[in-house]
Order: C-alpha cells, then sequence, then structure tokens
C-alpha cells in the first residue's frame, strides 16, 4: 500500500500493517468494485470511518466508499453485480449495495455548503477526492485508499493524528463545527468509543460553541449519545460534555449533580459517585454495551440535588429522590425522543435502585421479596447490577456489608423461585372463576378482585383452592358485593 501524503509515517507502521490484513480480506469484493468503476471510466475509494477502522485493524462487513461518479452512474456499475441495491440515501448521493456479505454505501464526492442555521447542507457534487476529504469531521476520518490499487491518500496528517490517539479537524474546528454542531458530540463520542484525546483548540471550541448544539434536533443528539454511553470508555466522553458545556444543552441534570459539597462532609459529591456507578456497572455488563443499564446508572441520582435537605445538625438528606429522579429521567428520555420501551425500563430501574437498601435491617418478609421480584419483572437482572453498582462507598466493612447484603438477598430469590415461579404469579382463581363464584359479570369488580388476589397471593405465597375461595368471599362481602 503507498502513501500520497502520510506526516510522520514513513515506515510501514502497525496501523498500515492492520490495514494491508484487513484490505486483503474485503479485497476480492473491494477491489472488484474499483475495476468495475474503472472500466467505466470512473474513480472509487475507500474512505472515512472504514479506512480508521482498517488501520485499527477492526473493519467490519459495513464499507464507504467515494467515486466522481453521480448516482445515476453509479447504479448503472452495479447492475448486474450487486447482489442487492437500495437508494434510500439517493437525495444526499448515496447508493447502498450488497455483496459478499459486505454492505457497501457509494456516495459521490461531496461539496456542500451550509447555512449555518440548521445543519442540512445545500447538497453539491464535488469533483475531485481531497476537497471530498477536506469536508469531513476529523482527520482520522479523512483517509483514503483508492481501489483496486490501493494507494493511500492522507492530505491532513490522519495516520499520525490515529498514531498520536487525537481527534482534530481537517480545518479549523469552529468552521467545521459551526458547518455541522453535531460534530462536537461526535469529537465526544470518539473519545469514548476510541479512548483518543480530544486536542486542546478542539476542546476550546466545543466549548465556545456548545450553544450551536441547539441547531441539532433532538433524535440526532440522541444517537450520538447513546453511541457516546456504549463506548468503551463512556467517562471520558461524560466528563467531556459536562467540561465543554455541551451537556448543558441536552442533559442539564448531569452537570446539576455537581452539588456543594457542605462543610461538614455530609454527603459525597454525587456527579463523581454518578460516573462511578456507570463505571461500575460496565463492568458487570456479560454480554457488550446494555444501553438500559448505563442509562439507569447515569440517571439513577438525578433527583437528589431537588430533595437535598440539611437538618439542624449538619446531616444531609434526599428522601424520596428515586420518585423525583425517576419523574425527570422521563421527561429527559422524552424530551431527547428514546422510544417508549428505552424510556419505561431505564425510568422503573431510577425508581426502584434504592428498594434494597431496607433489606439489611431484616425486616424484610417473603411477600417484600416477591413484591421486589414482580416489580422489576424483566429488570430484575439489571436492577440487580445496578443495586450492586451502587455500592460506592470507600468504607471496606460497609461495603462488605452491603455486598453481603445483596447476595443473601438473591439466594433468598432463588429459594422462593424455586418453590414458586415469581415471574408469573397470578391469584389462585382467575377471572372465570371469580364471576362464577360471585355470580357477577365481566366488569371492575372481577379487576378489583383479581388484584386483591394476586395481593394476598404475594403477601402469604400460594392459597389452597378453598383458601382461595375463602378468601374471595370475605372480600366481596367487606365490600358489599353480593352476587
Amino acid at each position: 500500500m503507498s502513501e500520497t501524503s502520510a506526516p510522520g509515517a514513513a515506515q510501514l507502521t502497525a496501523a498500515q500493517r492492520n490495514a494491508v490484513a484487513e484490505l486483503l480480506r474485503v479485497s476480492p469484493v473491494a477491489d472488484e468494485l474499483g475495476r468495475r468503476f474503472a472500466a467505466a471510466g470512473h474513480e472509487l475509494h475507500l474512505v472515512g470511518g472504514s479506512v480508521r477502522d482498517a488501520l485499527l485493524g477492526r473493519l467490519g462487513e459495513d464499507l464507504d466508499f467515494c467515486t466522481d461518479a453521480h448516482p445515476d452512474e453509479t447504479l448503472r456499475v452495479l447492475k448486474g453485480w450487486a447482489e442487492a441495491i437500495w437508494e434510500t440515501g439517493r437525495e444526499f448521493g448515496t447508493i447502498g449495495a450488497q455483496r459478499g456479505g459486505l454492505r457497501l454505501e457509494i456516495t459521490t464526492f461531496r461539496a456542500e455548503s451550509y447555512d449555518r442555521v440548521t445543519r442540512n447542507p445545500t447538497v453539491r457534487y464535488g469533483t475531485n477526492l481531497i476537497d471530498d476529504l477536506e469536508r469531513r469531521d476529523f482527520t482520522i476520518n479523512a483517509m483514503a485508499v483508492s481501489l483496486p490499487e490501493h494507494r493511500f491518500t492522507d492530505p491532513y496528517g490522519g495516520l499520525a493524528d490515529l498514531t498520536a490517539q487525537v481527534i482534530r479537524t481537517p480545518g479549523t474546528p469552529q468552521e467545521s463545527f459551526g458547518d455541522d454542531p453535531l460534530r462536537m458530540l461526535r469529537a465526544a463520542r470518539f473519545a469514548a468509543q476510541l479512548r483518543f484525546a480530544v486536542a486542546p483548540e478542539v476542546r476550546a471550541a466545543m466549548a465556545a460553541m456548545a450553544t450551536d448544539l441547539d441547531r441539532i434536533t433532538p433524535e440526532r443528539i440522541r444517537d450520538e449519545f447513546s453511541k457516546l454511553l456504549c463506548g468503551v470508555d463512556p467517562i471520558t466522553g461524560l466528563r467531556l460534555l459536562v467540561d465543554t458545556g455541551l451537556a448543558d444543552r441536552f442533559l442539564p441534570e448531569l452537570s446539576g449533580l455537581k452539588l456543594e459539597i457542605d462543610e461538614h462532609a455530609q454527603h459525597k459529591d454525587v456527579y463523581e459517585h454518578t460516573l462511578t456507578v456507570v463505571s461500575n456497572a460496565v463492568r458487570l455488563e456479560e454480554s457488550g454495551p446494555d444501553l438500559v443499564l448505563r442509562l439507569a446508572a447515569l440517571m439513577h441520582d438525578v433527583g437528589k440535588p431537588a430533595t437535598k435537605a440539611v437538618a439542624p445538625d449538619g446531616r444531609v438528606s434526599f428522601h424520596h429522590h428515586e420518585v423525583v429522579g425517576a419523574r425527570l429521567t422521563k421527561q429527559r428520555m422524552k424530551a431527547l425522543r428514546f422510544p417508549k420501551d428505552v424510556t419505561t425500563q431505564v425510568v422503573n430501574l431510577v425508581a426502584l435502585h434504592l428498594r434494597f437498601y431496607g433489606y439489611g435491617r431484616g425486616e424484610w418478609t417473603d411477600s417484600a421479596v416477591r413484591r421486589y421480584v414482580t416489580d422489576a419483572g424483566d429488570l430484575l437482572p439489571r436492577l440487580h447490577k445496578l443495586t450492586r453498582s451502587d455500592c460506592t462507598t470507600r468504607n471496606r466493612r460497609k461495603a462488605r456489608q452491603l455486598a453481603e447484603d445483596y447476595d443473601a438477598l438473591e439466594e433468598r430469590i432463588g429459594r422462593i423461585q424455586a418453590e414458586e415461579d415469581l415471574a408469573r404469579v397470578r391469584p389462585d382463581l382467575d377471572g372465570n372463576a371469580i364471576m362464577e363464584l360471585l355470580g357477577v359479570p365481566p366488569g371492575p369488580i372481577v379487576g378489583r378482585a383479581w388484584k386483591h388476589l394476586k395481593d394476598q397471593r404475594l403477601e402469604r405465597g400460594p392459597l389452597s383452592r378453598a383458601e382461595a375461595e375463602a378468601e374471595l368471599r370475605r372480600w366481596a362481602s367487606d365490600q358489599g358485593i353480593t352476587g
């Protein structure tokens, strides 16, 4: 693989060796496509994140290309060769295709301009590769490999920045972020995903231009933030958002956790505690990033600022902060347009995260354990992880006691689950039996009776048929219901 420009990379670097290996893996498809474009009189270049990931030795199955061919010409090249073709990005010059298990996106050289009011570009086709690379967000995404000859093009020092693990913009960050403020959030996202540092001038521009993020739609912010939170090092990204003021534009609850520590130091730094909880939750994941768990860890204490109270003796409390936090979490996730199912799961975890802390006092009956499991439902495994993550005390004795208490709770849950199917707790009488015994038609009475019997089931455990019928008749009598 040859180079047209690669500052500080005169020798074949480890990154380049990675790229060679990765390109050899996909070259049967990529080179064949390059030859087809060349035969039609057009250029084809592997670009952007695909080149970056190839250099990092982690190229996936999605490949990005750019070309001087316009969409109609690209379609003619692909016809009869691609196994599938889609045109959903055609208005932006992008044609998608599939071949040999790879998903390919081929985009015409771009030279768009921005109105600096929205992030929507006026799409204009460019005429050359260098100009196309200049419009890209960061230098590490502004490299190209021409096909089929594998010529490496790096006009903005992307390889050097990749080696130094630093995030810079091809032009000035002010120009780049002015064109598209979402790039500021992308800088934080790449810092979290790649564990790269953000160049000082880029960080300064992020802080100075944070209010420009208000031009971006909530959906786009949500998507970038979710990728950041699911990165290998979300804490780096979160700190960057807070330190530059970007978090204040779409997640002010995060910086709001920086409560003033009282003179008696009666409460820990809630912001630092929250970041620690997120880190703990990441370590407890078993099969890749869990967005719901990470969001719950991030939001679990957002109710504390609104509930902070200082008693006459200087003690600080946050009574019912889980209730307030659940409400604030729901509002924020709704504002960011998170899907309803994700929002519901995160809100429920925030609401439940304190429930365990009464367990160590020995006050929980089997009924309380059943309710804990039933209220958590499918979220129980995540609730276990969130609760354990929330133990950040430096007091080793206290930390050990909390861990032992939760071990005991999980063992107790396991014992009760072995005796009863807590995931499918139902009353001991179904709706038909209730209607028959009470002599009532379908309606609200049946629902109320069903709920009462379910509560009894949680409180007392399984009832025999005779016990359940007796309880139903007692309840009906108390309610003045006669069949």
